[in-house]
């Protein structure tokens, strides 16, 4: 026996000592860490996402809070916080993603639904997935072709894709495991949303009921690709059986044919898994069109648009919903992130979850069953003066803007007081983190149905939307106590959600659209902005601790982890997004980068950031009519304004101003607009919608817009005579057009 003893052990030690040294030798970074590592993700680990120093999911953890227990870096140490390294991504247009980070790897995506793995510790990219989205579906994402990030799961990374594809990558290499069309392509969906993963169930919504879409969310099995359950959120056609039996009961709450329309409800952002109790929580978006009076003429509260929906995270089942904004008719998603907490109110914890939608208010909702526990307004809201004791708001008269012949300013505008920007809470503090809008738009009826016809704002790519498209209308009632719908501005605001109360707020006086936010345990606030200023904030009392100018305007939300054992700070920087598409903030935009901050880190901000020659307005002369110009800004509006903006002669975003185009692009107008020359880059082919006519008319707008403002006017002056244009426009004989 002793033998046989002394025998065994030397050959089990051996093998204890082989075992260790092939685990000591698996280099990381290489594809056997990237499957260990990614492989162990599972329903636990994601359950207990807070307990190591990786950032496993969209907001950190399940409860989407954003806060991070990590404090190597803290009010006293952050002073010495500096550049590790910086990787230029190689693409334009607007970055939204939070990355996932897990043992030192990165999957980050882009424009285009364009996946990146990134290797940490060496600042490099190991691998890049282009789905190569089809550039025409451009023409169908309302606000830019952005993408807000990945899940990670069991060894796969997952994606959804712009032209509505949710698509399953090996986390090591990038290659495809599998890939399903979750839209129906006759109807303008994308996706723009990350992922989520539930009890082994990726879920994914969608957008586009800025068009025609019916608003849906989906699980599939992670591992195989196959659907397990779909919630609708609006009723389809009711003379069709109801796909869920409560959708019968959501259908009593609409008139007319509003199913012809599609009816929108998209869940475009937030979806949220609550272990606690097996439920989902879905964000679900505004109606489609905008305009109650077209899609559900007699009223009604609309189930379940701006709506948050419990469902069942097994069967999909109806559970209980929240309406924020009954009978939207302002844009008023309830799409923005959602945050799960434990809360003392009144001296009982109570589990809650909690929302700043668009609409101006900050809602505290009962997660066990819906119920309202408080709720006041966080922004400047005039379409509503308060909220009632169920949290239903009270109206203002004029907040339907139902008169066809006046224009009505509406605050919030339909970018929202807040939009998908994410808020963060601080578990220490009891604080939400909001980056807040002080915003209006100008909103207009009109009585005709122009669903889907090309007589809107917008139109032209199928919008089907409501902000006022004619500038001669007077404004109505209310609108002097709205924000100045030219000026927008924002606010990251630290609100109390128990005594609901702002505590303190940095002002953001140039633009609303900034970047999401992160805070810690250390008490600090993380937020870029869209002047490249990226900043860390005391949680306490919002002093400015620690800035660095990193030269592009920030829209994606910062994120820290730690790499063998030191924390790290990383921000995808990439400017555009709806707004950032027509104007910057910035003296350039650069192209996509991720740059990654540690205490004492020593590289220097890339060289080849610099500033290019910026472009100026044409000094082209404008040899057209008044007639010509209003015809020509009817037509800019239909088909460009929703790409180039309404911010005449501001230069631009992430896509030119055209009143800045150099000599060679009007020469080759035609091609461009009617032959698809620029088609590879996203720019539509118009040859099916407009003449020859119609594009000098656009060139004439144009030049006029560029002429008057190089000679001195302000913006006011120059939309006061453009009203005058399109006031001589609408009222002449009407010319024949390829519509007609």
């Amino acid at each position: 026996m002793n033998d046989l003893i002394k025998f065994v052990i030397p050959i089990f030690i051996c093998v204890f000592l082989l075992t260790n040294c092939q685990e000591e030798t698996i280099i990381k970074g290489s594809t056997d860490h990237i499957k260990s590592v990614t492989n162990a993700i599972d329903d636990s680990t994601l359950i207990n996402a807070d307990i190591d120093g990786d950032w496993l999911t969209y907001g950190g953890n399940y409860q989407e809070d954003r806060y991070s227990t990590l404090d190597q870096i803290n009010k006293l140490t952050v002073k010495d916080l500096s550049l590790a390294w910086s990787l230029d991504l190689g693409v334009r247009r607007g970055i939204e993603a939070s990355p996932i980070v897990v043992d030192g790897i990165m999957y980050i995506t882009g424009p285009w639904s364009v996946v990146w793995a990134i290797d940490l510790r060496k600042g490099e990219k190991i691998w890049e997935f282009d789905p190569e989205v089809p550039r025409d579906y451009g023409e169908k994402a309302c606000c830019d072709v952005v993408n807000r990030g990945v899940a990670l799961y069991r060894g796969a990374v997952f994606v959804g894709t712009i032209d509505g594809r949710l698509i399953s990558l090996d986390a090591a290499t990038g290659g495809v495991n599998w890939e399903k069309l979750t839209v129906d392509r006759n109807r303008a969906y994308t996706i723009t949303g990350a992922p989520r993963i539930a009890k082994g169930n990726v879920l994914i919504g969608n957008g586009g009921a800025e068009y025609d879409a019916r608003g849906y969310v989906t699980a599939y099995d992670a591992q195989t690709g196959e659907q397990v359950w779909r919630f609708y959120t609006v009723p389809g056609d009711p003379s069709k059986p109801f796909e869920n039996p409560i959708l019968e009961e959501a259908a009593k709450t609409w008139t007319g044919e509003w199913w012809k329309y599609g009816g929108g409800g998209t869940v475009w952002d937030a979806i949220v898994y609550d272990p606690e109790f097996n439920s989902i929580y879905l964000g679900v978006g505004n109606g489609s069109p905008w305009d109650q009076l077209q899609r559900s003429p007699e009223g009604g509260d609309n189930l379940f648009l701006s709506s948050i929906v419990a469902v069942d995270a097994d069967d999909g089942s109806y559970k209980w919903h929240f309406q924020t904004t009954p009978g939207d008719t302002w844009d008023y998603t309830s799409t923005q992130p959602i945050t799960l907490a434990d809360l003392e109110i009144d001296g009982v914890m109570r589990k809650v979850l909690m929302q700043a939608p668009k609409n101006g208010f900050f809602y505290v909702i009962d997660r066990t069953n819906g119920e309202f526990i408080s709720g006041s307004a966080y922004t400047q809201v005039n379409w509503a003066t308060d909220l009632d004791e169920k949290g239903r708001p009270i109206e203002a008269p004029f907040a339907r803007y139902k008169n066809p012949g006046e224009n009505t300013v509406i605050a919030p505008g339909a970018y929202g007081g807040h939009n998908w920007q994410p808020q963060a809470f601080n578990r220490e503090t009891k604080l939400m983190y909001i980056p807040a809008h002080t915003a209006s738009i100008t909103f207009s009826h009109e009585e005709e149905d122009t669903y889907n016809e090309v007589e809107r704002g917008g139109s032209g790519t199928g919008w089907n939307v409501s902000y006022a498209d004619k500038l001669y209308k007077p404004f109505g009632a209310g609108s002097a106590g709205a924000p100045d719908p030219m000026r927008p501005m924002g606010r990251t605001i630290a609100f109390d959600p128990v005594q609901q109360k702002e505590v303190w707020a940095v002002e953001h006086p140039l633009t609303h659209w900034n970047g999401g936010i992160l805070t810690t345990k250390a008490g600090l606030v993380l937020q870029g902005d869209a002047t490249g200023q990226f900043t860390i904030y005391d949680a306490a009392d919002g002093a400015k601790l620690w800035q660095k100018d990193l030269l592009t305007g920030i829209i994606a939300p910062p994120i820290t982890y730690t790499v063998d054992g030191e924390q790290y700070v990383s921000v995808v920087v990439g400017w555009g997004g709806i707004v950032g598409l027509t104007r910057k903030f910035t003296k350039n935009v650069h192209p996509g980068r991720i740059f990654t901050f540690k205490l004492g880190g020593d590289a220097a901000m890339p060289t080849d950031m610099v500033n290019p020659e910026v472009a100026s307005l044409t000094t082209l002369p404008y040899e057209g009519q008044p007639l010509e110009v209003g015809r020509g800004l009817n037509l800019y509006i239909k088909y460009c304004l929703t790409c180039h903006g309404d911010a005449f002669g501001a230069g631009g975003g992430a896509l030119p101003d055209l009143t800045h185009s150099s000599e060679g692009v009007f020469n080759n107008y035609n091609q461009i607009v009617l032959e698809g020359a620029l088609a590879a880059n996203g720019m539509p082919n118009f040859g099916d919608r407009l003449t020859e006519d119609e594009v000098a008319d656009i060139v004439h707008f144009v030049k006029y817009t560029s002429e008057t403002l190089r000679g001195g006017a302000d913006p006011m002056t120059l939309l006061t005579n453009l009203a005058g244009m399109q006031y001589m426009a609408d009222t002449s004989p009407k010319e024949p057009s390829i519509k007609d």
